[in-house]
């Protein structure tokens, strides 16, 4: 077998995968993207492992713990993706610029001054 093929494939499924970065609105769809650029590392990974012929077979080594990472990733990307959607109604990203709890309403004018403000209330 030819290094060449699984290489083209994983080039094509990376770049599929950064065009929906880049591209996608949906947060969901964002972490599917992602997890395309995470499959076609892995598809380079086996198949320099097997046109090296590595006696250690590092390459599939390094893809199980990859997957392992992507499982992690996904989980937890997931779950904060569902917390969004339940507090926001939404997963759009653009929209999930303004996630800070303070917004400029609650921040003091000058910073110096909620300093001072806070040692008081701890020394009183």
């Amino acid at each position: 077998m030819h290094l060449a093929y699984p290489a083209v494939l994983a080039v094509l499924l990376f770049c599929v995968g950064v065009y929906g970065v880049l591209a996608r609105r949906n947060a969901i769809l964002v972490l599917m993207s992602v997890e395309l650029m995470l499959n076609a590392v892995n598809l380079n990974l086996v198949a320099f492992d097997v046109w090296l012929r590595d006696t250690l077979h590092a390459g599939q080594a390094l893809t199980l713990f990859t997957i392992a990472i992507a499982a992690a990733e996904i989980g937890i990307g997931l779950a904060i993706v569902l917390m969004v959607y339940r507090n926001r109604g939404t997963s759009d990203v653009d929209r999930l610029r303004d996630t800070a709890e303070n917004g400029p309403a609650d921040r003091p004018a000058d910073p110096t001054r909620a300093v001072s403000d806070e040692k008081t209330e701890a020394t009183a």
